[in-house]
């Protein structure tokens, strides 16, 4: 089940004994653990009739003895687990998932992994909880995301301040939306968002950037990459190369798939390779630029390049000087 779904159930009072929240992605976790901890009972029930435990501090027959318990003037008390993966024998919450308590509702967050689906624990929670597994979101995946979140509150995006925006923060939904807030706190009246909102609420340049820079060497505009080299070198904060690499090593790997389609119909393109569909053209136009040995050359330099980032085969050369000469070995290629 989503975390959407049992959000919309929970507004419409559809409740069960017991929700297990795992997973690699914090955000939906959080998001459901939220809405339990705040939205289920009225200012009025919370007092009585919230329990919260932490996982590192908690003992499984603490949560089992809250959850026995009885609601106080309210048709439901709410037990929290917070952390549940940082708790021991949290298996032994297998006494109570048997056989629970309809007045309680029983919520679990167990963060970055998932319970062993072997054991007849994780048999059990599925038998009789609600079970919501996460995973991280793909970077193809990001843009359409954000641009949800955004529409949720009621605006619109610019094409080119959702690339400054998901380029800079990468796969942190949490940031993101937190971001995306701090922006329409900011935007007064106006119902869009752009390059100009992002640069100055979030200090992304709307000029010297990952996705500019990706844009200047896609096109082989060497002066245009050395102009953003530069600003990097000015502003280690803006742009480390450890962010740099891993999305031009996306943006050739994309490139390289591509030479494998039959097809160079767009639609074709992006079900494929992954790319969002916004971006489709520039990744067609980079074909052209490019020939297949070109992208060949370009990979391979790129990891090259990546393992001299970290001192391999390489001892004190500056970022900024690193990028310049890959750069020009890509584009000479």
């Amino acid at each position: 089940m989503s975390h959407e779904k049992i959000i919309n159930e929970w507004k419409k009072k559809v409740f069960k004994p017991f929700y297990w929240l795992e997973g690699e992605e914090e955000y939906f976790i959080d998001k459901v653990m939220h809405y339990a901890e705040n939205n289920i009972l009225s200012e009025s029930e919370t007092g009585f009739n919230l329990t919260v435990f932490y996982g590192k501090d908690a003992a499984w027959p603490d949560v089992i003895n809250a959850c026995r318990r009885y609601p106080m003037f309210s048709e439901r008390q709410v037990v929290l687990l917070k952390e549940g993966q940082q708790m021991r024998d949290i298996e032994k919450l297998e006494s109570y998932i048997e056989n629970p308590l309809n007045s309680t509702i029983l919520v679990v967050s167990y963060k970055e992994k998932k319970i062993d689906g072997r054991t007849k624990f994780a048999k059990l929670l599925k038998e009789r909880g609600v079970l919501l597994s996460t995973k991280k979101i793909y970077e193809n995946q990001l843009p359409q995301w954000t641009e949800e979140i955004v529409h949720e509150h009621g605006y619109e995006i610019s094409r080119k301040a959702l690339m400054l925006l998901v380029d800079h923060i990468g796969n942190d939904l949490n940031r993101i939306e937190n971001e995306i807030e701090k922006i329409l706190v900011n935007l007064g009246k106006r119902k869009t968002i752009n390059e100009d909102d992002i640069e100055e609420f979030i200090g992304i340049s709307k000029e010297f950037n990952v996705f500019e820079f990706q844009n200047a060497l896609a096109n082989k505009d060497l002066s245009g990459c050395v102009r953003i080299v530069q600003y990097f070198e000015a502003n280690p904060k803006a742009a480390p190369i450890q962010l740099i690499l891993p999305s031009l090593y996306s943006f050739f790997s994309k490139l390289y798939m591509i030479y494998g389609l039959n097809s160079r119909d767009e639609k074709t393109v992006a079900a494929s390779t992954g790319i969002n569909p916004f971006f489709v053209k520039d990744y067609l136009k980079a074909a052209k630029t490019y020939s297949f040995p070109q992208v060949e050359k370009a990979i391979l330099l790129l990891h090259q390049y990546n393992l001299r980032s970290v001192g391999v085969s390489d001892i004190g050369t500056e970022d900024a000087s690193l990028l310049k000469e890959m750069v020009f070995k890509i584009i000479a290629a």
